[in-house]
Parts: C-alpha cells; structure tokens; sequence
C-alpha cells in the first residue's frame, strides 16, 4: 500500500493571497525570512488580510537561510507564548521550513530535535494549529511536501524531515511574490525544482499518481526557466506552477541522491566561506547521478523516457540518456551555475579557483560520503551506493569528471 498526500486547500494565481481573508481563526503566528517580503509589501498585506479575518497576528522574522536548530527552538518558544491557531509561513523555503519544525515543537514541546529527524516519525500534529504556507522562490515547493531541512551547524549537516504530519494544509501560489526574486535565486530554485521532478520519476517509489506531475513539471521547467532567468514574467509565473507540480510529486515519489549528497556538502565546508547553495548543488550533482544511476537498465529507460518527453532525439537508450544529461549541463551553462565543486565561487557562481581547496576535499570525503549514503533520501533512489562509490560519485561531482562506474 501506498499514500498519496496534497495539501487539503491550494490557492493559485495572481492575487491568491487574498486567500488569507478567509481564514478562520483566533490568533496567528506569520514565519518570515528576510527583509524581500516586507520591502515588497507582501508581508504588510498577509497580516493585514488576516487581521480582516479577525485575528491577532504576531511575527516571527529573521529566519536565516539554511535555518538552524537554534532557530526553530527559539521560534518554537514564541509560539507556545502566543498559543496560534494559525501558522502562516511566507517567504522562500528557508522560513517555511523552519516554520514547520517550529510547529512540530510547539504542538509537542518534549520532542527534541533528534526525534524530528527520524523519517515518518512524528507524532501527530494540529491539534494546536493548522498550517499555510506562501512561497515566494520557484523551487522547493515546501507549500506541498511533507518535508524540511533544517542545519546543524556544529555538525556542518543538514538534516531532513520528512513526515506527512508537516504536509501544509493549506499553500497559496501566487505569482506575485515570485516577480520578486533575484536573478540568481531564479537559476537555483529552479534547478532545485528539475532535479526535485527528476529524482521523483526515476525513484523507487514512484507511481501513476507522482509520474504525471513529474514528467508535465520537467516539460514546463526545459521550456520556461531560462526565459524567467532571463526577465520574462510570464514565464515566471509558469515555473511559479512547475515547481509546485514537483513538489507534489516528490513529496509522494520521494527523491534520490543528489539530495544526499546536496544535503550532506551543503554547510560542511562553512567555515571556508563555502555554503554551497542547495539549488546550485542539486544542479551540479545531477549530471552525474544520473550517470550513475543509468548503470541500471530498467532506471536508464526511464531516463530515456524524461528524454522523449523534452523531444530531445536520439535513437537508442544510451544516446538518449547522453543527451539529457547535455541538456541540463546546457541549461546550468545557461543560468551561469558552475559545473562542479571545484569552480563553485562567490554568489554561486563559476570561479577558476572555487571555495573549497582540493586538500580539506578529500579529507573530509570520506565522512560526507558517510553521512550522504545515510541520509533519508538515499533510501529510494533506484541504485544503491557503497561507500567506495559515494565517495568516487563525490569525486566526479568536485572535478567534473566523467561517472564510468
């Protein structure tokens, strides 16, 4: 037997915030990053519909990128004093998600972190509140899925959380707050939304429900996310929509390795100056895992398959599966993320001589290799590692060399 898990309610399209009129409610707690939300306004507008709703509103803001447990303790604490019945995060993936590890302490204040990370483990929540999420990024699709990823920083790993019980109940898409985004959060996010929709066609737990939203997201993500990159708003919009089609796939696929691995090197070198955003390490890492994975053959004709469907040619499986992986090197060319760890510079950009020094690479290798192979989403992708392989897959993704075994 198998789930399939949405969101109960999803608001879509221009002006979906006014959603937030309609809510029912006494108090609520508005969880948000940065300053983007507030200088555009949006902010301002959430807590004014819901103060139309008749609620009191209080705001949790500052949530960092790549939030930390520290983080969500301190935000948990704000909302056991406050007692919402609302929980509204808005903003990129980095406040909804720590919005929803904060709802996990809130509802249950003996859980400790530890506890949360352990994969369909949570107890069950809303029975103090009831969660929205608003996204302004075109990527994570966090408003959908049944996960977050939340940093350690003494540990220099990010953890994921993945339970149904943290699946938003209500999301609102609105392509407004996507206009927003820098160009470089374009590229990122959006690469972080193909490989979301990728790893969900090809994962071992995959299905009929989860192939339709993951092969329409990746025709709609090939034909609109240079041209958003690149100003159009209106292919803005769509990928606003692609992204949260993947969301809803993965979130019920599962990923695969480029996650672990994205997870795993992402705050391991931060002392070096070297976060290595998540979108751009997905983008990098996904050439060759699919490389990888396409060792297998029932996993290379599905491959082949995502190639047909982008009407990329080639005649036999090999030649198709080449040619998708050219695309997306062609694509990652196009939105000016590097190729690999080596040349991952300042603003994720390419740098001869990147952040992170061969040495302290291939020192630390080993033990990221380690924690990758067991990260939660290791588990359902279509061919299994060793360790010896993590780490030779690890090495190809810091030079960029070609994936032969």
């Amino acid at each position: 037997m198998a789930r399939f898990t949405l969101p109960r309610d999803l608001y879509h399209g221009k002006g979906a915030l006014e959603a937030l009129k309609s809510f029912d409610g006494q108090r609520a707690m508005v969880c948000v990053g940065g300053g983007s939300m507030k200088r555009f306004g949006f902010l301002d507008r959430a807590v004014s519909y819901l103060n139309q709703a008749g609620m009191e509103v209080q705001i949790i803001d500052g949530i960092e990128p790549d939030p930390s447990v520290e983080t969500v303790m301190r935000g948990a604490e704000k909302m056991i004093a406050f007692q919402p019945d609302w929980i509204v995060a808005i903003g990129g993936g980095s406040p909804i998600d720590a919005a929803k590890a904060m709802w996990i302490k809130y509802e249950h204040p003996e859980i400790e972190f530890e506890d949360m990370i352990k994969v369909f483990g949570l107890p069950k929540l809303r029975k103090k509140a009831r969660f929205c999420a608003i996204p302004s990024t075109s990527g994570t699709a966090t408003e959908v899925t049944a996960f977050a990823v939340i940093t350690d920083y003494k540990k220099g790993i990010k953890y994921p959380l993945a339970d149904f019980e943290i699946t938003p109940d209500v999301a609102i898409v609105d392509p407004d707050l996507a206009e927003t985004m820098p160009q470089k959060l374009v590229a990122q996010t959006g690469m972080d939304a193909m490989t979301h929709a990728i790893e969900a066609y090809v994962s071992t737990a995959h299905s009929d429900y989860t192939d339709p939203l993951a092969i329409f997201a990746i025709t709609m993500i090939q034909k609109n996310l240079v041209d958003s990159y690149n100003g159009n708003m209106h292919c803005r919009s769509t990928m606003h929509n692609a992204q949260c089609l993947a969301g809803m796939s993965f979130s019920n696929a599962l990923l695969g390795i480029v996650h672990s691995m994205a997870h795993k090197t992402g705050a391991v070198f931060e002392e070096l100056g070297a976060h290595i955003v998540h979108g751009a390490a997905n983008a990098m890492y996904l050439p060759k895992v699919i490389a990888f994975n396409a060792k297998d053959k029932a996993t290379a004709e599905r491959y082949a398959a995502i190639a047909d469907f982008m009407d990329l040619g080639g005649n036999t499986t090999e030649e198709k599966v080449s040619l998708l992986i050219s695309h997306l090197r062609k694509m990652n060319d196009a939105l000016h993320i590097p190729q690999c760890i080596q040349h991952y510079g300042a603003d994720g950009l390419y740098a001869e001589h990147g952040f992170v020094p061969e040495e302290i690479f291939l020192e630390r290798l080993p033990e990221i290799a380690k924690n990758a192979i067991a990260d939660a989403c290791t588990g359902s992708n279509p061919r299994q590692p060793s360790q010896e392989e993590m780490e030779q897959l690890l090495k190809c993704c810091y030079y960029d060399t070609e994936v032969d075994f």
